[in-house]
């Protein structure tokens, strides 16, 4: 046989391998009647330049997101059966490979994942695609090849095929998430039973916590603006530092109030600060809630001694703590004068250096220099206790980067 006509014939039996290959692979989709979503073009490359060795490559875990668990959500008590969950998130440091945790730390039965991605690239969980979490418990998933880029959006999607509730969610989270059923996509503002994102790191130093309360969580700012004072500082780190924000809105140092601030400071420390993979310093933002929040606490020395029991707690996992002044709230509904001379009694102890390691002065930041105990105009979101945007690009300026960079070493962390 002619070799031209050999190339020829080798050609068209190569091309027919495809064609058939082609066809059974999409029959199996229509029979499946699930369809993944193609990756992103600059996604495919960097799978197919290496789609393995990534995931065991070298560097350190550290959280790039977190979000802390507040409560179950309303309305859930059967869980979201048959939905998928797309929770955005915004990074702030970056990776080649990441992992993820998910929480049904409120839930009462097993929650059951049959499907997870991190921007559409498939998630494992000790190999498997399937992974059911225990009541009151949590999974951290297997390392996934997937470009993790800084100060970015990430989606982090997963189906619950049936029901298991309720949710454990973080609600009003200034960020547009989806939730996805038979009948379309809907939005949301609420993240659910993700908690964490962490990345592998060979330049990161490691991971500040942002601990705090809706101050830290962002009440008053501007959806999808990522304009919390955790994201301003992150930006201002340029990626030396993951930042984890573990704030809740409504928040108490101890106790919890009438309103839904979820588990207190004291009782969460472990959870949403020792835990963060890489933590190396600690922000702590909280008491004001302590102060204005029913039932109020009248003894500014019962909140110092709180705050003081959360700093020896981090100092005994080898963390650094900067602790932040309280901020102004005359003109909100619980101001009195009474009330605030216990934010000031409390402030007055921070600034003399007997709390924290260092102290950022959130109050100098925001007050109004004409009335002292009310926030800046410029700065207030209306209701004179919480942020817009240019009060939370005001606390986030405020922090000294050189005191952070002075911190001690990130503790080890379990792979």
């Amino acid at each position: 046989m002619p070799r031209r006509q050999g190339y020829a014939l080798l050609i068209a039996l190569v091309a027919g391998t495809a064609v058939l290959a082609a066809a059974v692979a999409f029959g199996t989709t229509l029979l499946s009647g699930h369809r993944s979503a193609p990756l992103p073009p600059a996604e495919t490359q960097a799978a197919a330049r290496n789609p393995v060795a990534p995931a065991t490559s070298g560097g350190r875990w550290v959280t790039t997101w977190a979000a802390a668990p507040v409560r179950a959500e309303p309305g859930t008590e059967d869980g979201l059966p048959g939905r998928t969950i797309r929770n955005v998130v915004h990074t702030s440091i970056g990776g080649e490979v990441a992992r993820i945790t998910l929480s049904n730390l409120f839930g009462t039965g097993p929650l059951v994942v049959d499907q997870a991605t991190v921007n559409t690239r498939p998630v494992t969980f000790k190999g498997s695609a399937a992974v059911t979490v225990a009541a009151g418990g949590q999974v951290i998933s297997d390392p996934v090849a997937v470009p993790v880029a800084p100060d970015s959006d990430l989606q982090v999607g997963f189906r619950t095929p049936r029901a298991g509730g309720p949710v454990t969610y973080h609600p009003n989270t200034h960020q547009t998430s989806y939730l996805i059923d038979e009948r379309g996509t809907w939005s949301t503002t609420h993240w659910r039973y993700l908690t964490a994102v962490d990345v592998r790191s060979e330049n990161a130093r490691g991971a500040i916590v942002a601990f705090g309360d809706s101050l830290t969580a962002g009440s008053g700012s501007t959806t999808d603006a990522n304009a919390r004072w955790p994201d301003v500082l992150a930006d201002r780190l340029g990626g030396r530092y993951g930042v984890a924000n573990a704030g809740i809105a409504g928040n108490r140092v101890v106790g919890i109030g009438r309103g839904t601030g979820g588990q207190s400071g004291t009782d969460r420390l472990d959870r949403d600060v020792l835990a963060v993979a890489g933590a190396r310093t600690v922000v702590v933002a909280l008491g004001i809630n302590d102060v204005q929040q029913r039932p109020q606490e009248a003894d500014p020395q019962r909140i110092v001694d709180s705050l003081r029991a959360l700093t020896d707690r981090a100092h005994a996992r080898g963390l650094t703590v900067v602790g932040a002044t309280l901020t102004p709230f005359e003109g909100f509904a619980t101001w009195t004068p009474q009330r605030d001379a216990v934010r000031q009694a409390v402030n007055e102890q921070i600034r003399a250096g007997t709390v924290f390691d260092a102290y950022v002065d959130f109050d100098a930041a925001v007050r109004d220099p004409a009335a002292p105990n009310r926030i800046l105009a410029a700065y207030d979101s209306g209701d004179h206790l919480h942020l817009n945007d240019d009060g939370y690009r005001a606390l986030g300026d405020r922090l000294d980067l050189k005191v952070l960079d002075r911190a001690g070493a990130p503790r080890s962390d379990a792979l």
